[in-house]
């Protein structure tokens, strides 16, 4: 499945919206035993996902990790823990990684059992740093809105 972001008039948006999408796209690919990327907004609204996963499983999944990213930032808050760096949960069959974005944002990734956690996140660390500095309020607003077409 290949997605490409577009408006309500069906136009493709900005390249820092395709380059954003294409990031995540891109980091599964590169990255051993990783299968899906989304990122969620800190409303907690799907804004990007990778082209490896349907838009109802990135929706879904989207909420899976708003859920947890709040968790998280009230963890860390309530024990006096700086900020929420990064959530790991480990499953049967793989991980859920969920990484907090400067802007609360949260960038969230699945991978199978065959993956190695520390690269995977390190790799997320990487991911997120690149993602932080592209995130400006305007792209933000135009990939959500993407998103809902």
């Amino acid at each position: 499945m290949t997605w490409a972001p577009t408006n309500g008039s069906g136009r493709v948006v900005s390249d820092d919206a395709r380059n954003f999408n294409w990031l995540l796209t891109n980091f599964v690919d590169s990255t051993s035993g990783v299968t899906n990327a989304v990122a969620v907004s800190s409303d907690g609204l799907l804004m990007a996902m990778s082209s490896t996963i349907e838009r109802a499983a990135a929706e879904q999944l989207s909420a899976i990790i708003a859920g947890l990213g709040s968790l998280g930032h009230t963890t860390a808050r309530c024990f006096s823990m700086g900020a929420l760096d990064q959530l790991i949960v480990a499953m049967d069959g793989g991980f859920l990684f969920v990484s907090s974005v400067s802007d609360g944002s949260c960038l969230g990734v699945v991978a199978d059992r065959s993956c190695d956690i520390g690269n995977v996140g390190y790799q997320m660390t990487l991911l997120v740093e690149r993602a932080g500095s592209l995130l400006t309020p305007a792209l933000v607003a135009e990939l959500k809105e993407a998103v809902l077409q």
